[in-house]
């Protein structure tokens, strides 16, 4: 079933909520618009020439206050093709992000997501346009927070509800006619909460004693995600601007699901959207189940207000993890972002994790008409709490490879976005690693060897003047899957447009170039061009 209304829908809840108190001095942006274009699409290794008609109606809209930050950017395009035997296509994408200070003590966060990217965990590199192996994606969170005070002693809680779908990929089996591992849709209930003081407070360190559970549920074999932790850290100060900080504590991690039903020669069953069909009467088998001590240790660098760096090294899942963090603000508009991680995880949570680390400003993807909008890394397009530039984050990690199965996704990414006057600029990049976990069931031997991306992704705007402006994008990637006999492939496109305005009305040109390779096959190469016309209210 399509939820082509959950990012409207969940955008405009927040906003409607939001946008009543301009008497407090909010400031409210709603903007929609409509557009027609006429696109044309060449193979250029086939020598092969396609056209088609581009319709779009879309919103932006924005709520800025002291205690209001939210921002929505949705479209919708129909793909008309002229050749009767393309069919035409429908794609949703856009953004929202919403932090709103409900009292002094309440919060409430929320995101949605809709996006197209590569349909599975052995799809080729994703280049742009629609079709093949692409699939709709829609994901979004929220819930409230709670930060108090009890004397010296901090108390935040925090509950997420979460919930993601992954439409059919237009291209639903492999070369053998085996059913792949495609997602259907899951949901996920996050509970946290801390006590923490201050060094120098209580004690001469500070301790923070947090737990949290977390309960995922997803529709392909009844497969369920359990985690629940415990722990104490302790931060000790050596200077004003270093500090050593460790922890250690216990966790739980569960991961179960059902069999595929088999068919009388022993195959699985898929049913018409090429997912397995569950057998009610198996057993639960377990995927994952690990239970025991974890601890960790490290430092933190925090030389001014504009820099910190984190750097730990620890024992979780039965094997050494290191993990760090560096935020520095390197100039007034200028901010730069770098993360290790190390978890065990799913898709779902992995993708409404990256969700909720984006800013509630961002960059809204100017006038990228080509459908690929949110599928990599998101670029802050404004200032946080006390004027502090907010780089963005990357979704990648998570769209690179799309799973039903719980896996151990360990990697490191990185976001650079500056201003300057009328020019914009963003940089993303990193590798991720997932390692699979599934029981001993029919279709598991997909499974039995990690899969690995490289990615890098750059735009760049520039206002020409008041009326026009340029954008241009960039991006690569290298994929190798965990798929038994499956080829590695890269991906890489550039794309430019100019934009220009007459009063409501305005115009814009696109172009770009796309190509995929894979070993032991000829480089396709793609050119896209539109020219579209539209008009906001």
């Amino acid at each position: 079933m399509s939820r082509p209304w959950l990012l409207p829908g969940a955008g405009l809840l927040v906003l409607a909520m939001a946008a009543p108190a301009q008497a407090q001095g909010r400031r409210v942006e709603v903007s929609p618009y409509i557009e027609v274009g006429q696109a044309l699409v060449a193979d250029l290794t086939n020598d092969d020439v396609l056209t088609y008609t581009q319709l779009t109606a879309g919103v932006n809209a924005a709520v800025r206050s002291r205690r209001v930050q939210v921002q929505l950017s949705y479209q919708y395009q129909r793909y008309i093709a002229w050749e009767d035997d393309v069919g035409d296509a429908d794609v949703h994408s856009g953004l929202a992000r919403a932090d709103v200070q409900l009292t002094r003590a309440i919060s409430l966060e929320g995101g949605a997501l809709a996006t197209r990217t590569r349909g599975g965990i052995g799809a080729p590199a994703y280049a742009g346009g629609f079709g093949g192996s692409s699939t709709q994606i829609y994901s979004a969170f929220g819930g409230p927070t709670l930060s108090t005070h009890a004397g010296p002693v901090a108390v935040n809680a925090a509950y997420r509800l979460g919930y993601t779908k992954v439409e059919t990929p237009d291209l639903l089996r492999d070369n053998a006619g085996n059913g792949l591992d495609y997602y259907g849709d899951s949901t996920s209930h996050q509970l946290t909460g801390s006590l923490a003081t201050r060094p120098g407070t209580v004690l001469p360190v500070g301790l923070t004693l947090s737990g949290g559970l977390v309960r995922e549920d997803t529709s392909q074999l009844d497969q369920f995600y359990e985690g629940k932790f415990l722990r104490l850290d302790a931060l000790m100060p050596v200077s004003r601007e270093l500090a050593v900080v460790g922890g250690i504590g216990w966790e739980k991690i569960k991961v179960g699901q059902r069999d595929p039903l088999l068919d009388a020669d022993g195959f699985p069953v898929l049913d018409g959207s090429g997912r397995y069909v569950t057998d009610p009467d198996s057993p639960i088998r377990l995927a994952y189940d690990i239970d025991g001590v974890i601890w960790d240790a490290g430092v933190v660098w925090h030389p001014s207000p504009r820099f910190q760096l984190e750097a730990r090294i620890g024992q979780r899942y039965g094997s050494m993890i290191y993990t760090g963090s560096l935020t520095w603000q390197t100039g007034p508009d200028a901010g730069l972002q770098l993360r290790v991680y190390d978890t065990v995880t799913t898709f779902g949570q992995q993708l409404t994790g990256g969700l909720a680390s984006l800013p509630t400003s961002f960059y809204n993807g100017g006038t990228d008409p080509f459908g690929n909008r949110y599928s990599g890394c998101v670029f802050g397009g404004g200032t946080g709490e006390g004027g502090a530039t907010q780089p963005g984050a990357c979704l990648t990690p998570a769209l690179q490879s799309i799973s039903t199965a719980v896996y151990r996704a360990r990697g490191v990414d990185a976001v650079y976005a500056v201003s300057r006057g009328n020019t914009r600029l963003g940089v993303g990049a990193g590798y991720t690693n997932r390692h699979y976990f599934l029981p001993e069931v029919p279709g598991a031997e997909l499974y039995r060897s990690n899969d690995e991306s490289v990615y890098a992704q750059a735009f760049a705007q520039r206002a020409l003047d008041s009326r026009s402006g340029v954008t241009a994008d960039v991006y690569a990637n290298y994929y190798t899957s965990g798929l038994q006999g499956s080829l590695d492939s890269w991906g890489g496109g550039v794309q430019g447009a100019y934009y220009r305005s007459f009063g409501r009305a305005y115009g814009s040109f696109s172009a770009g170039l796309y190509t995929y390779d894979a070993e032991q096959s000829e480089s396709a190469w793609i050119a896209q061009a539109l020219l579209a016309f539209g008009y906001r209210f």
